[in-house]
């Protein structure tokens, strides 16, 4: 039996451990070290400063370098395939004045939400240590319920569209083999059911990893590949425009009467797909739900808003000029042909093994990032659970599980029965709806208003007790405003691209 419940809070209570039978539970609080010498007896609170910060955790150690590099980690993931797609309905001209829009949103209120971080004083001020804690802190009531659902249904989506986008992957690498053995002979048509259960078997072995933490060297691999199917997607983008000899497209974006896998492109359709692009964009910027958390790794002084300031403006700029090098890019080389996944774009043939590592770096660090972003959602559940139901032993009890070459894993059957069905419930809805773009439009669409723009704005709005009707009142709520008609327009896109899809469609039977 283990030594404690991985499901509760993990600090002692002044010392003690309250034992029932054989589990140890434990509730959380911070205990200040007490002096061991006679030089630290004469001042106490100095030597414990300089290991443990004013809350009284271990001292943070981030810097401007550590966040700058968390948040382009956390930003620059499958989004970026979608991209070329994107900037294809929007055009020229309004693609990358989109995109650069989206940006100046998100670096204005990601600025809101960081000094958010603290309540009260930016230097001493309570900490928030998570995006819903300040939310409950500065707004409290039913909006505290809404940002759960909101955040945590968007968790829920992104799994469905990760499991979606490593399927697709895992059949272009077996076609590029496929065309490769047959010169081009064979269509190599393949369901994507199989690679769909395949990516939810992979997912269920890695969701029993107990702890966040405990993924840190998964998510430091799912970032190195993120960079690497990135750059190249970019190289081949590059290399086709040169092949080409001239940039594809057209200033207004895809033209009305282009054919494609779901027919000939309307006027409505055109309307539909530009909407959905929005969303696209809106997804492949989506960090805020960790912001916080990112920040409350920062050392202080100087404040810690200040240095998430500083890192914001670096990680976004290097965020969007990638950004606007590979959707351009792919644009340029395909013009209103440009594929959903950029990497599909590129034929099968020639250079397939090139093709090949890049969608096996997509495979990895979609592992990767399905448990960083899950694994928030799996401890929430789980706390809540063991809050609960603190005397079941199927929800709290641990025990040891001897595994050879590995050592001993701790077993807790609540968190084996949950996450198992967590993963094949995201596994069959992506089986059901395959559409990578609907879905990442979708997405993007539910999370940016209330995540990235209403939240930080009522929450900055609540701790700078900014009077209503003041000229700063009213300027936060016509961009608040703003920014949820966008999220409506891409939303009703998305849905109008699924609708549209699903004429084509029958489910558990598609094939490419």
């Amino acid at each position: 039996m283990l030594p404690r419940s991985r499901t509760l809070p993990s600090r002692i209570y002044n010392g003690v451990v309250e034992e029932r039978q054989d589990i140890r539970h434990y509730l959380q609080v911070e205990v200040q070290p007490k002096p061991h010498g006679e030089s630290e007896a004469i001042n106490p609170q100095a030597n414990y400063s300089k290991c443990f910060d004013d809350d009284g955790r271990l001292k943070r150690t981030g810097t401007f370098w550590t966040a700058s590099s968390h948040i382009i980690t956390a930003v620059i993931g499958s989004g970026v395939l979608s991209l070329a797609w994107a900037i294809g309905q929007l055009g020229w001209v309004a693609g990358p004045i989109v995109m650069i829009l989206f940006a100046f949103v998100n670096l204005y209120s990601s600025n809101l939400l960081a000094q958010c971080y603290r309540s009260g004083d930016p230097l001493t001020g309570q900490r928030n240590y998570t995006y819903m804690e300040a939310v409950k802190t500065n707004l409290g009531g039913k909006k505290v319920l809404a940002c759960g659902w909101i955040q945590y249904l968007n968790l829920f989506g992104v799994a469905i569209g990760y499991t979606i986008a490593a399927s697709v992957s895992m059949m272009a690498i077996k076609r590029s083999n496929c065309f490769h053995k047959s010169g081009g002979k064979d269509p190599c048509h393949m369901s994507s059911n199989g690679y769909m259960i395949t990516f939810g078997i992979i997912e269920i072995i890695f969701s029993q990893i107990p702890d966040f933490d405990q993924v840190w060297w998964l998510s430091i691999v799912a970032a190195i590949m993120s960079f690497t199917y990135s750059s190249v997607g970019l190289g081949l983008g590059v290399a086709k425009v040169a092949e080409n000899g001239s940039f594809k497209g057209s200033l207004t974006g895809i033209s009305i009467g282009t054919v494609t896998h779901a027919g000939v492109v309307t006027s409505t359709q055109k309307l539909w797909r530009s909407l959905q692009a929005l969303g696209a964009i809106a997804f492949a910027y989506s960090f805020s739900l960790i912001l916080i958390e990112i920040q409350d790794t920062i050392k202080s002084p100087p404040a810690e808003y200040k240095t998430m300031r500083k890192a914001t403006v670096l990680s976004i700029a290097v965020t969007t000029a990638f950004y606007m090098l590979c959707g351009c890019f792919g644009y340029a080389a395909f013009g209103d042909l440009a594929p959903g996944n950029l990497l599909t774009g590129f034929g099968f043939y020639n250079p397939y093994w090139l093709l090949d590592i890049a969608n096996i770096a997509i495979i990895v660090h979609l592992v990767g990032a399905y448990q960083v972003y899950c694994q928030p959602l799996f401890a929430f559940v789980e706390k809540w659970s063991a809050h609960k139901w603190p005397k079941s032993d199927f929800v709290t009890a641990e025990y040891d599980l001897p595994i050879p070459f590995y050592g001993v894993y701790q077993l807790n059957f609540f968190r084996l029965v949950w996450r198992t069905i967590f993963v094949v419930l995201t596994t069959v809805i992506a089986m059901l709806l395959p559409f990578f773009n609907d879905v990442v439009g979708i997405l993007g669409a539910f999370g940016f208003w209330p995540l990235t723009v209403y939240f930080p704005v009522e929450m900055y709005i609540s701790q700078k007790k900014i009077g209503r009707w003041t000229s700063r009142w009213v300027a936060l709520q016509i961009l608040s405003f703003a920014c949820l008609l966008i999220s409506l327009a891409a939303a009703v896109g998305s849905v109008a691209g699924v609708v549209l899809d699903l004429k084509t469609y029958k489910p558990f039977k598609t094939s490419y």
